[in-house]
């Protein structure tokens, strides 16, 4: 039974980082604060910011999936563990004939 169990501590950084993406989200959505600009042709300049906008976003986007991705893995690598371990535990606690035989208390 595998069990995402998160932490305040642990999702402090993600809050942190998904506050800084929305800011810069809602910092390239901005509508012009004069109609004239509205009717203008893109600038260059205003087609680099929003260039630089999608960059960032596709950049934290990756950062997210990657962390995601290793955090998957961490939880399958933690199960896999800890069955191994729950295997060792029986192997040890299982009934060794061998060993009652050899020490004559069989029945």
């Amino acid at each position: 039974m595998t069990m995402f169990l998160w932490s305040s501590r642990s999702l402090r950084p993600l809050s942190l980082l998904l506050s800084i993406s929305l800011h810069l989200i809602s910092g390239l959505a901005r509508e012009p604060s004069n109609p004239t600009d509205a009717n203008k042709a893109v600038t260059p300049e205003k087609s680099r910011k929003s260039n630089i906008g999608v960059t960032v976003l596709i950049v934290f986007l990756g950062v997210l999936a990657t962390v995601g991705f290793a955090v998957v893995l961490f939880k399958l690598w933690q199960k896999k563990k800890r069955e191994e371990q729950h295997a060792r535990l029986l192997k040890l606690f299982e009934d060794d004939d061998e060993l009652e035989v050899e020490l004559g208390i069989q029945d």
